[in-house]
């Protein structure tokens, strides 16, 4: 019984870095390695690019467009944030009448897109009541490149799903955000819904799903999105 741990049911339970012990005045070595390969893991997917072409080929049946930012590299996109909120000089995306527009960024975890976007968008255009522009894959992009997209097509309400920091505990994990008649360069993040953690072991993609268009729903409703709009208000609408 002398490899017995009590925290092992916890620890079962949570991918949080619970009830680590100590050997001494230190870690025990399992746990420092645990910590080193979480740590390498979020290094690596901050630092991955997105294969656009294989994202572009789940869903080529819905004509997706791909953008890039104003940052050229990825060095250029970890330094500088506000180039990730501008499209590359020279785009430019067919308006059209939709009334809303699906952007897969990469963000700061490209796996969590690969991984997670193409099923989710998948779910978000099955909904017979929103009439989606065709998605758009968006290279070293941040949240607020999804105004200027919008803009471009010319729809009022955005949806960004895009790859969250990594943390410690999940390397792969998608956020979305919802913006209601943004204006680039002037929308701020107060004025945006956010829903995170999706992924395997977080948030599964149904629910996310019913989650985004049930935000979509309300936002359309009251015309805005942001701390006017509450999560638990559009869920208990839907119901």
């Amino acid at each position: 019984m002398a490899d017995f741990d009590p925290w092992n049911h916890l620890r079962r339970a949570t991918p949080a870095r619970i009830a680590l012990g100590r050997v001494g005045d230190g870690l025990p070595t399992e746990r420092v390695l645990e910590f080193a390969l979480a740590h390498a893991l979020a290094r690596d997917a901050v630092h991955a690019a997105l294969k656009a072409e294989a994202l572009k080929a789940e869903l080529a049946d819905l004509d997706p467009h791909l953008v890039r930012s104003r940052a050229e590299t990825r060095a250029t996109y970890l330094q500088r944030p506000d180039l990730g909120r501008l499209l590359e000089a020279g785009t430019c995306l067919p308006r059209g009448d939709a009334a809303a527009a699906l952007v897969l960024a990469d963000g700061l975890s490209a796996e969590a897109v690969a991984r997670q976007g193409a099923r989710l968008c998948r779910l978000l255009f099955a909904a017979p009541d929103i009439r989606w522009a065709p998605p758009v894959v968006a290279l070293q992009a941040r949240v607020a490149l999804g105004d200027e997209i919008a803009a471009q097509l010319g729809v009022p309400l955005v949806v960004v799903l895009i790859g969250e920091r990594p943390g410690l505990s999940a390397a792969d994990s998608l956020g979305a955000y919802l913006t209601f008649a943004p204006k680039p360069g002037i929308t701020r993040d107060a004025e945006r819904n956010c829903i995170s953690n999706i992924r395997q072991g977080g948030l599964d993609l149904p629910e996310a799903a019913r989650r985004i268009l049930a935000l979509m729903r309300m936002a359309r409703r009251i015309g805005a999105t942001g701390t006017t709009l509450k999560e638990d208000a559009a869920l208990a609408a839907t119901t």
